[in-house]
């Protein structure tokens, strides 16, 4: 051997490194790539549309788990609210209810669970968007969510309005409606 190759052998090993990676930042990464590869392919729509059949499907279990373990067919307002803050939390987001009444739930954010790799992928919001109208609307019928500030786009925080009733608020907001299946 070298010197060269003597000096390299005397190194930190690999396993002691300080690198910022484990399976949470690969995941996190891996989503945000994924959905910008989709952005920059077919566009912000067409990659917000894959995104939701995603969280469409990830809104179906979350909605059946929580009603199994509370032992209910549907879950009332309230629920739907407590349900929706306390997913976010089990993946380290931080949302919490601004207001609640039989129009809309609004929550606000604070924390994504993708954490710093949202900024600048709006289509990942279509995973808050679609689990949380899958679940309201699973249960009270009716859900049109509206994702009035992200994280995503640049703001602070996040500001989620979940309609709850077809009418002229409703129908003036922008966003996904979805009804029970």
């Amino acid at each position: 051997m070298d010197q060269m190759s003597d000096q390299n052998d005397r190194r930190i090993p690999v396993t002691e490194l300080d690198i910022p990676l484990d399976r949470d930042v690969f995941l996190r990464t891996l989503i945000r790539e994924l959905s910008g590869v989709l952005e920059d392919v077919v566009g912000l729509e067409e990659a917000s549309g894959f995104i939701s059949i995603v969280g469409q499907n990830i809104g179906n279990q979350m909605d059946l788990d929580y009603k199994e373990a509370l032992g209910v067919s549907r879950l009332t307002r309230a629920q739907v609210a407590d349900v929706l803050v306390d997913l976010k939390a089990r993946i380290r987001g931080d949302f919490y209810i601004i207001e609640q009444n039989d129009q809309r739930i609004v929550l606000g954010n604070r924390a994504c669970p993708f954490a710093e790799k949202v900024i600048g992928r709006p289509s990942m919001c279509m995973m808050t968007s679609n689990v949380f109208g899958i679940i309201a609307s699973q249960s009270l019928g009716y859900a049109k969510v509206s994702l009035e500030e992200t994280i995503a786009r640049g703001d602070a925080g996040c500001r989620v309005v979940v309609h709850l009733q077809p009418d002229v608020t409703s129908e003036a907001a922008s966003g996904h409606e979805y009804f029970r299946s």
